[in-house]
């Protein structure tokens, strides 16, 4: 089916269980949609998905898709896998300009290893209204500039990890920890690289207090800023680790800070040294859009 909008025509796939849409399958309508990422006026391609659980693995390989759901919790992508972070994904989008909507990703394997719900792979990728459920490195956000919006996120250790650049705006981000869990584990090898996590107007919930720490750096130079967001009491009072317990080199070159948060687990008279209570100035190029160039590509 095509649409008429107000800038370009998109195809639009249906995927239905029922036999009643274009496809069965959500990997199916992906490889059938044309190889260039849009439809024959240029619009792009959506799959809109009736409710339902699909089992499937799906790669995310051409640009321009947009997949659609009706609500996070009756559309519903789920697999059971665990290997290399890289490997065991049950959505992985590869290519760039990818959007999704009241979707749920989720990763069933359990606490044993990792096993990752979504893989952002691909530049200028957008979430609203998404949940990504795992226990272990739920939601690997790898590569490219990323924005996630109303979006709820679980899992207990490094469940939100890589080395891209996400701007997190007014999301739930959810510890299953019963102990020593961290909600982010961002990379960043060198201080050249234009990347880190930026969450703002967040809610910060676990199953306990002080279970979980924010964060710890996967690479020397990981930055990661919560702005304007609430913090339970399972956020532990120290906030940050180094990850290899008395790392100076990594306590120097990472970069990790709060700005005007509330709630139990924010108070930073318990924070270690080496993080940042940060002013308005400091926090000004995290909190916005234009973080991840928003202004450019977001529509």
């Amino acid at each position: 089916m095509l649409t008429t909008g107000s800038r370009s025509r998109q195809l639009v796939l249906l995927v239905d269980q029922s036999g009643k849409g274009d496809h069965r399958r959500i990997q199916d309508a992906i490889d059938a949609a044309p190889a260039g990422g849009s439809g024959s006026g240029g619009g792009g391609v959506v799959i809109r998905i009736k409710p339902g659980v699909y089992r499937e693995k799906v790669v995310v390989d051409k640009p321009c898709i947009t997949l659609v759901g009706t609500s996070a919790s009756s559309t519903i992508i789920t697999w059971n896998e665990s290997w290399v972070a890289s490997e065991s994904p049950t959505v992985s989008v590869l290519a760039s300009d990818f959007i999704a909507k009241r979707l749920a990703f989720q990763n069933t394997f359990g606490s044993s290893g990792p096993a990752v719900a979504m893989r952002v792979a691909g530049d200028r990728a957008a979430f609203y209204g998404c949940r990504f459920v795992s226990f272990q490195d739920t939601l690997l956000d790898d590569t490219g500039r990323h924005y996630y919006r109303g979006c709820y996120v679980q899992g207990a250790t490094d469940f939100i990890f890589g080395n891209g650049k996400a701007l997190f705006d007014k999301c739930h981000l959810h510890s299953v920890s019963a102990a020593g869990g961290a909600f982010t584990a961002h990379k960043r090898w060198s201080e050249s690289e234009d990347t880190g996590f930026s969450f703002v107007g967040c809610k910060l919930t676990g199953l306990g207090a002080g279970t979980s720490i924010l964060g710890r750096p996967w690479g020397p130079y990981s930055r990661v800023v919560f702005a304007l967001s609430y913090m339970s009491s399972t956020v532990r009072p120290q906030g940050w680790d180094d990850w290899t317990d008395g790392d100076k080199q990594r306590q120097r070159t990472a970069f990790y800070g709060q700005y005007q948060c509330y709630g139990e687990g924010s108070k930073t008279d318990g924070r270690v040294a080496w993080s940042h209570d940060m002013s308005q100035a400091q926090a000004a190029p995290f909190i916005t859009k234009g973080w991840v160039g928003g202004q450019e590509w977001l529509r």
